[in-house]
């Protein structure tokens, strides 16, 4: 099987999975994702454009994944109501630029069993990665989301507005609440 699911946990990685966000250009990021063949959608390239990947220090953060249903929300949600639930559980969420350095360290994302990349709904095997919204505008990408489709792994921009139910399966990755230690 070519994926990190525990199979007692059902986690998608090894809990926390632990990255270093930040530290390189804008240019040396884009490099890395083409070097690793990591396909991008027009929504991620305007996200990738913004001032949230203007260069800064590293920061070493630890991810979780949690399904919508496993926040408290078992009929799902809408995103706010999403970010609410992780901030009860202790979740935060991740800084705007975390998820292109998430889809260079998860390499071993299984593959999606639909291929479809757009269809009005959440994609099949898509993990979200819970950060604040860049913009209120509703035809601004909202975030990210990690794919792997016909043996390509994707960073994906995704768009939704306030009214957007995302199902109680859906797969969200949040950054842990701080570690302390080195």
């Amino acid at each position: 099987m070519n994926s990190l699911v525990g199979p007692a946990s059902g986690r998608l990685w090894p809990q926390p999975l632990k990255v270093t966000v930040g530290g390189v250009s804008r240019g040396e990021l884009a490099e890395r994702l083409r070097r690793q063949g990591v396909s991008l959608n027009a929504h991620a390239e305007t996200l990738l454009a913004g001032p949230a990947f203007d260069e800064r220090a590293g920061e070493v953060m630890h991810f979780v994944d949690r399904t919508v249903a496993e926040l408290g929300l078992p009929t799902g949600g809408t995103l706010r109501d999403v970010f609410d639930a992780a901030g009860v559980v202790g979740l935060e969420l991740c800084p705007a630029d975390a998820a292109p350095y998430l889809r260079l360290a998860w390499t071993l994302q299984a593959n999606s069993t639909d291929s479809l990349l757009s269809m009005g709904r959440s994609p099949q095997g898509a993990m979200k990665v819970a950060s604040a919204p860049l913009s209120d505008d509703a035809e601004y990408p909202k975030g990210f989301y990690l794919r792997v489709v016909d043996g390509v792994p994707w960073l994906r921009g995704y768009r939704c507005d306030d009214e957007y139910r995302f199902a109680a399966d859906d797969r969200f990755a949040f950054r842990a609440g701080r570690v302390a230690g080195p």
